[in-house]
């Protein structure tokens, strides 16, 4: 399996955390420890610097653009324990939200599906997360959901607003924190708030990543959870089944500790991101078993 690779230098003065593609794959975000985000226009041969980013006044952990029906929008969190959400204008990107209700370190966000609207959802090492939404009256609420993992989140992620077999959209996410813990969640019309709804034990270390994939139109809810303790689980839950419970299955194990997971578009690839500087990618076979169908080393040689 061969891919084309684009290498270039960011000109980031310290470690890239995080780097993200837009909606159309046109632009890319990437933000580091010297407290910046960087805009860049990309194509498949090359890529053109468009914009140095700099309110952040720590480490920025992750990026995330949100749905373009909203406006080229794109979030940020950092260190500081700051949010901010920018809007590109006919001058560049200007900060139109900053969320400063918690106490430490933000380090993960992720927009909703759009048919949820402009929802942000927010995981903090003072152990709450916290959903940022833009109301229909032009203002912004922050709902701050306290205990979520006691001694810290580390990850957060939305899954797939449709799922096969389900009569609405759901509203439904997934936590990962320094408790070992993942954590389902789901929005109670009653409470009118996300409560948990399953707890998913089975690693032994700070869980890193957490990742819904895509829904592919198969009748089945697939997440994948990474840690510290150099494993990767692929937990499944069958849409039409009554029952909450998660199954769960382990991809063989790591050499070192496992930083981020992430799925391809249709669903059906997981890239799992390693402290041995590789990549590698997993695919579900016929039995049901998951196997590596590539690799790829920091040199970006494939096999």
């Amino acid at each position: 399996m061969s891919t084309n690779t684009l290498q270039f230098d960011t000109q980031h003065e310290d470690m890239i955390h995080d780097a993200q593609l837009d909606y159309y794959g046109k632009r890319l975000a990437t933000c580091s420890s010297d407290g910046s985000i960087r805009i860049f226009e990309v194509s498949s041969q090359q890529q053109k610097f468009v914009e140095a980013l700099k309110s952040h006044t720590g480490p920025v952990w992750q990026v995330s653009w949100a749905h373009p029906k909203f406006g080229s929008v794109l979030a940020s969190c950092s260190y500081d324990g700051t949010v901010l959400i920018w809007k590109e204008t006919g001058s560049g990107f200007a900060v139109i939200h900053k969320h400063d209700k918690h106490q430490a370190s933000v380090n993960a966000i992720a927009w909703a599906s759009h048919e949820l609207g402009p929802v942000l959802l927010c995981g903090s090492s003072d152990g709450k997360i916290s959903l940022v939404s833009f109301t229909e009256t032009g203002t912004w609420e922050v709902q701050m959901i306290r205990s979520a993992h006691a001694t810290g989140v580390n990850a957060v992620s939305w899954a797939p607003v449709i799922a096969a077999n389900e009569p609405t959209n759901l509203k439904l996410f997934a936590t990962g924190g320094c408790d070992n813990n993942v954590k389902i969640w789901a929005y109670s019309d009653e409470t009118k708030t996300h409560d948990v709804v399953q707890t998913l034990s089975g690693h032994s270390d700070w869980v890193r990543d957490v990742a819904f994939a895509p829904n592919s139109g198969l009748p089945r809810t697939y997440l994948a959870s990474c840690s510290q303790d150099k494993n990767v689980y692929i937990w499944m839950r069958d849409a039409q089944s009554e029952s909450l419970d998660w199954k769960q299955q382990a991809l063989e194990p790591f050499p070192d500790v496992v930083w981020r997971v992430s799925w391809s578009l249709s669903g059906n690839v997981l890239a799992v991101s390693c402290g041995d500087n590789r990549v590698t990618l997993w695919k579900e076979n016929v039995k049901g078993e998951w196997e590596c169908i590539s690799e790829a080393n920091e040199s970006s040689q494939t096999a």
